[in-house]
């Protein structure tokens, strides 16, 4: 069916349930209260326009992200515009979801806390609707708050989000403070206030490091079940949790599996690598990045959902299997939408780079390339984290990603931040790592790579938050990287 005549269906059968309200990025549309609506095609575009006695809206739509549970969600883009935006629908008979639901409890909440804390100040604009256009989630409770003669932003994260939100409060809170800033407002914002609940601003604060002195943050931890703030000095809150595995690790546990999987390995040396996984003594076979065997304890496991051993029965399986992938996970491969095509798009991307680093950047020494080092206790990230140095002994940083991501610069400044640590305490040579080199005490360079269309925007904002200590270059890369890198954009962001 064409997305004209479905997304008639979809709003007819919306709108046949009751009254409707429009959001645009997170933000009610008020003077589109009881409108009525045309969709056509013009030019091979569908055109989607509202309208009512007090407004009117005319946007392209470029695909239908959600139609669940009374609300549609639309990608669409503004005339003369390309980034696009979120147009919601939303039946008012709709029940919200429960973290929605939470997020309004707590609101009403924190309004009470910030009175008794902050008596001489007025808050206003408080809302967690998302701003999509400026990059700011809707995970969060924003505002300002106001003096005679400052104004503050505001950044809350409610007791029960996922540690993630917690972690993204920084990134979030210097977007919100960059937009406050731009805002007409009477007084000048002149601070960042970031709150959260007991015990989960550890990687916040952590980050916090990073940001310049001239950027007045101020942390409050608050109790969860209680009414209670207070201010918090981010050293007590943000050490490090990384650590360094001894080089001797990996190479006893890939001599260990060296006889069970060499006969793996050799069914195609190209594609297929071996890497102990960080913090066990697992030895992980990957397929152009795809995990599909491990080796633990003498023993051979595999497959891709579920696993098996592998044995003499058992390998006509493992051939079938090492087949299909090459079929599906194969550069040349016509199948963009094939789940084992698409899996884990950075770990084959980080292959790519381990196995050639200079067309990421040629002063890179092709003989040191780590990854995951140091070992987070955080967990994966989503983003690959890889180790170098430059052949006059500069330590690299260097971040993946296949996709568009806001949280690319925090995360790889948090993963910068460690192996600084590690550098300045002296870890990288005690624990056996690239040796022979002798290592600049020069701060690490930190590359971001990923396809050049996919920089997420509001990089730049939070890259002139940081220190001058941390130096990043941008590396973009052709879309089509699985058939082979090549460098397009090469630039420093300040």
């Amino acid at each position: 069916m064409e997305l004209s005549e479905t997304l008639k269906q979809i709003l007819d059968r919306l709108l046949a349930s009751g009254p409707v309200k429009v959001q645009e990025n997170g933000a009610w549309l008020a003077s589109l209260e009881n409108f009525d609506y045309e969709v056509r095609e013009k030019a091979g575009a569908v055109l989607l326009h509202l309208w009512s006695t007090e407004g009117t809206l005319v946007r392209r739509v470029m695909g239908i992200d959600a139609d669940e549970d009374g609300r549609l969600s639309l990608r669409v883009t503004r005339f003369g515009r390309t980034r696009p935006d979120q147009l919601e629908f939303v039946s008012r008979e709709r029940k919200p979801e429960r973290h929605e639901l939470r997020r309004a409890q707590f609101r009403s909440h924190f309004r009470e806390m910030l009175a008794r804390q902050f008596p001489d100040e007025t808050v206003s604009s408080l809302t967690s609707a998302s701003d999509l256009e400026h990059s700011i989630s809707g995970n969060y409770i924003r505002g300002i708050a106001t003096t005679p003669n400052r104004s503050t932003a505001i950044l809350a994260a409610a007791a029960g989000e996922s540690s993630a939100t917690y972690d993204a409060l920084l990134t979030f809170g210097l977007l919100w403070l960059h937009r406050a800033r731009h805002r007409k407002l009477r007084q000048p914002v002149r601070a960042l206030r970031l709150f959260f609940p007991e015990r989960t601003g550890g990687v916040m604060a952590h980050r916090l490091k990073a940001v310049l002195a001239s950027t007045v943050v101020e942390l409050y931890e608050y109790q969860s079940a209680g009414r209670g703030m207070r201010h918090v000095d981010p050293s007590d809150c943000g050490n490090i949790k990384s650590w360094l595995a001894p080089r001797r690790e990996f190479d006893r546990a890939l001599a260990d599996a060296r006889e069970a999987i060499a006969p793996i390995l050799r069914i195609n040396p190209a594609a297929i690598t071996a890497e102990l996984s960080p913090g066990t003594a697992e030895v992980a076979l990957r397929f152009r990045g795809l995990r599909f065997a491990r080796w633990g304890e003498t023993r051979v496991f595999f497959g891709i959902d579920s696993e098996q051993e592998l044995t003499p029965a058992t390998w006509a399986e493992l051939d079938r299997l090492l087949r299909t992938l090459e079929v599906h996970r194969s550069p040349l491969a016509d199948s963009s939408q094939d789940p084992l095509y698409r899996a884990q798009a950075e770990r084959w991307l980080e292959s790519q780079v381990i196995a050639d680093p200079a067309r990421i950047d040629a002063r890179l020494d092709p003989r040191f390339l780590y990854s995951q080092v140091p070992a987070i206790s955080a967990g994966d990230r989503g983003i690959m984290d890889l180790l170098g140095i430059t052949r006059e002994g500069r330590l690299v940083v260097i971040e993946l990603k296949a996709s568009e991501d806001v949280q690319l610069v925090m995360q790889a400044v948090d993963y910068w931040l460690r192996v600084r640590h590690h550098q300045q305490q002296g870890d990288f040579p005690r624990y056996g790592y690239f040796p022979g080199m002798n290592i600049s005490s020069e701060p690490p360079l930190l590359l971001l790579v990923a396809p050049s269309l996919q920089f997420h925007p509001a990089g730049d904002i939070l890259a002139r938050c940081l220190i001058g200590d941390i130096e990043i270059c941008r590396v973009g890369l052709n879309q089509n990287w699985r058939r082979g890198l090549r460098v397009i954009l090469r630039q420093t962001l300040r």
